[in-house]
């Protein structure tokens, strides 16, 4: 399979330049492998009984092999971290290893490897590393500050993008006949529960609670319901829920395999905004994995007439998903330009805004997602209400939507299509 480019090889490229150690963090087939063989001069595979028991008996040979090592699945050996770590110690030329993990240790190592090994998360891939179309609008250039142009056309369509939240960001499923995606999907989530959660080491005791568990945390997803609607959504018959110790030992193990994705609440430091909600927003990995949980496809969520619009068949469903496409993009473009992604609700719900993009330096770049293709006042009410409230620390706005034209208001608020949004 050819490799596809990701947005995290200039990432990555720049720290092996500057830095010993690097810990690529992800889900699994979220592509580490690909991407971090391309560097390495030397590769050791953990989950390969024969390369774990060499390296077992001699540790020492990783400061004898050619450079960059690639430790992958290191979580399956933790006492490798704490080798490269004192390895570091006594030589701390950059480039020399990259450690891939799909899951956070059960055994944690020793050392935090903190000054040593530094961590890129690596996540699905975002919209615009799917070559769909080119993007013409530059994320980067949106937090600066520099108020860019904002133009360019589309050719994806709503129905476009209820295939590509089906279709997966992950790269050898997309890449497969749309029959067996969903048997590969089956398979991952299947996966998850039957092997991922023991290798965690939690023994799953009723495999089906679990799963209820999950689908329903899909269904919860773009919002910020709580834990204990969760729950109560997980199963019909309230002997077979979950108990909400259970629950958090589901969340917990989850977040450890990377398949939870949750956008915190934007507590701003640099401004007097008050009220704002904590709770997180609820997002897989990846927006094909909540599908597939809750069993609907493109077509179930909306199809194509032979005259006319497009008919929405699940059009809240396929709203929440858009936004968790929307959402896996932009964490993607956010962090090439070192910032972080949250979200913004006040307590009482008056006021919400779905993506905060926070520079280094406190400043944000605000961004609504919009299912429809056109935009009014209504739709930028939140965004105008925070720049009142903030002024200059909001160096941006944008409203995300499926529409064809990128352009700004007269407002200076931006609408742009995902299709057309880049790093």
């Amino acid at each position: 399979m050819d490799y596809a480019p990701r947005i995290v090889d200039a990432e990555l490229t720049a720290m092996l330049a500057g830095l010993p150690a690097i810990a690529i963090d992800g889900p699994k087939a979220v592509g580490k492998t690909a991407t971090a063989s391309r560097r390495a001069a030397s590769v050791i595979e953990l989950d390969d009984p024969d390369q774990l028991i060499l390296l077992q008996a001699d540790r020492e040979r990783l400061a004898r092999l050619p450079k960059p090592v690639l430790l992958d699945e290191w979580q399956l050996y933790p006492t490798v971290w704490d080798t490269v770590r004192r390895n570091v110690d006594h030589d701390s030329r950059p480039g020399q290893y990259l450690l891939a993990g799909s899951a956070t240790p059960t055994k944690a190592p020793t050392h935090s490897g903190a000054g040593r090994i530094v961590h890129l998360r690596m996540r699905p891939m975002a919209f615009s590393e799917r070559g769909i179309t080119p993007p013409t609008v530059s994320l980067g250039q949106l937090l600066s500050g520099s108020s860019p142009i904002v133009t360019g056309e589309s050719a994806v369509t709503l129905v476009d993008y209820a295939s590509e939240i089906t279709r997966s960001g992950f790269p050898a499923i997309r890449l497969q006949p749309e029959s067996y995606r969903s048997e590969t999907l089956d398979g991952y989530l299947a996966a998850i529960v039957e092997h991922d959660f023991p290798d965690a080491g939690y023994t799953v005791r009723r495999p089906a609670s679990l799963r209820a568990w999950l689908a329903a945390y899909a269904a919860a997803s773009s919002t910020t319901a709580s834990y204990d609607s969760i729950i109560r959504a997980a199963t019909p018959g309230d002997s077979a829920k979950p108990s909400r110790s259970t629950a958090q030992d589901y969340r917990e193990v989850l977040a450890k395999l990377w398949v939870l994705d949750q956008v915190p609440g934007w507590l701003p430091s640099r401004n007097r905004l008050s009220g704002l909600g904590q709770a997180p927003k609820h997002q897989l990995a990846d927006p094909a994995l909540a599908a597939r949980l809750l069993r609907v496809s493109a077509d179930a969520l909306i199809s194509q007439a032979d005259i006319g619009p497009p008919e929405l068949r699940d059009g809240p469903l396929l709203g929440a998903l858009f936004e968790s496409l929307v959402t896996l993009s932009v964490r993607a473009y956010a962090q090439a330009s070192g910032a972080s992604v949250h979200h913004l609700r006040t307590h009482r719900g008056d006021h919400e805004v779905d993506l905060i993009v926070e520079r280094p330096d406190g400043r944000v770049l605000a961004l609504e997602v919009k299912l429809s293709g056109t935009v009014d006042d209504k739709d930028t009410r939140h965004l105008r209400w925070l720049a009142k409230e903030i002024g200059p620390d909001l160096v941006d706005s944008a409203v995300i939507t499926t529409g064809k034209v990128a352009y700004r208001r007269p407002d200076g608020i931006a609408v742009i299509p995902l299709a057309l949004l880049g790093p």
